[in-house]
């Protein structure tokens, strides 16, 4: 009986979607809930596969550990987390699972385009906290999406997911990319430059991965660009924002609001943000729904066996 390879599975996702990646290879798996980093130096030399996690670091060392690695598949969009000139130098193919991730940020998104629009959280935490909390026709007034510019930074699979949704509440999209996209479907969604973008959206979403071009992408200079009754969305990567920035940008009233689901220093948090009414947090929930983790551990199990079986890196990021 042959042996069969192993893979390093670095934290305990959903071994419901383990199963196929479990014929063909033996699976090293935590116990408990993760491996830390001198555990997965002494492990990773004996894998041909690692299967990482967004929210924790692939380092140089542990990459170089690796003498018979042949390929990283991330869980999660995001590939932050590794280190990719490692991976180059030691030409080792890295995946990340795009498909899985796409629908449930997208609803994210809309979820807290919705609750800042119209105060939901706001309201909700001021009915349970404060029994003179005020009622009446003019009171807890929110903004209509009907109408408004939805502007979009990075029009990928997610942001066109999240343009689709807006354009059921009559929001008129635009879009700002590397490029134009010369294949997007909606007619009326327009291509603006960063700037235009800034001060004619209503709403400004980000969904640009984590690059040195993207990295505070958006600081003081770009938060006095944008309408003072604007919202701000970031369900993409913490980092693209100066959050001591947005901090001063919200007290100071130079946006009307912002809804994150990452931050620059997870799991801490700007302390002025968590201070202001106008600043919706929730803590990097984007994928989070039971169905999701299990898809997730599919696509990452499919992209080792793909690549290790026929030589196929379909969600190849390097």
């Amino acid at each position: 009986m042959s042996v069969k390879n192993k893979i390093l599975i670095a934290y305990p996702i959903p071994k419901e979607g383990l199963s196929e990646l479990e014929t063909h290879f033996d699976l090293i798996y935590p116990e408990k809930e993760f491996f830390t980093k001198e555990e997965l130096i002494e492990l990773i030399p004996h894998c041909v596969g690692l299967l990482s996690i967004f929210n924790r670091e692939v380092s140089a060392d542990i990459i170089k550990a690796g003498i018979n690695l042949k390929i990283i598949s991330n869980y999660g969009v995001g590939f932050n987390n590794i280190d990719m000139n490692a991976a180059n130098e030691q030409k080792i193919i890295v995946c990340n699972t795009p498909e899985a991730v796409c629908e449930p940020t997208a609803e994210l998104c809309m979820g807290l385009l919705l609750s800042l629009s119209r105060q939901i959280s706001l309201c909700n935490y001021g009915l349970k906290t404060n029994p003179e909390f005020e009622w009446g026709v003019m009171k807890n007034l929110g903004s209509t999406l009907r109408g408004k510019t939805l502007g979009i930074v990075g029009m990928g699979n997610i942001g066109k997911s999240v343009a689709e949704k807006a354009m059921v509440f009559g929001m008129n999209i635009a879009y700002h990319n590397r490029k134009p996209i010369s294949e997007i479907k909606w007619k009326d969604a327009v291509y603006m430059n960063l700037p235009d973008l800034l001060e004619k959206s209503d709403v400004i979403s980000l969904h640009c991965p984590l690059t040195p071009e993207t990295h505070h992408l958006l600081s003081k200079k770009e938060f006095l660009k944008m309408k003072k009754t604007a919202f701000l969305i970031n369900t993409s990567r913490g980092a693209v924002i100066n959050e001591a920035d947005l901090a001063i940008a919200l007290e100071q009233g130079e946006i009307a609001g912002a809804a994150l689901d990452v931050f620059e220093n997870e799991p801490i948090i700007h302390p002025k943000l968590l201070k202001q009414k106008t600043a919706l947090a929730v803590p990097h929930i984007g994928t989070a729904t039971i169905e999701t983790r299990i898809e997730m551990s599919r696509e990452a199990s499919q992209n080792i066996i793909e690549y290790l079986k026929n030589g196929i890196a379909k969600n190849r990021v390097n």
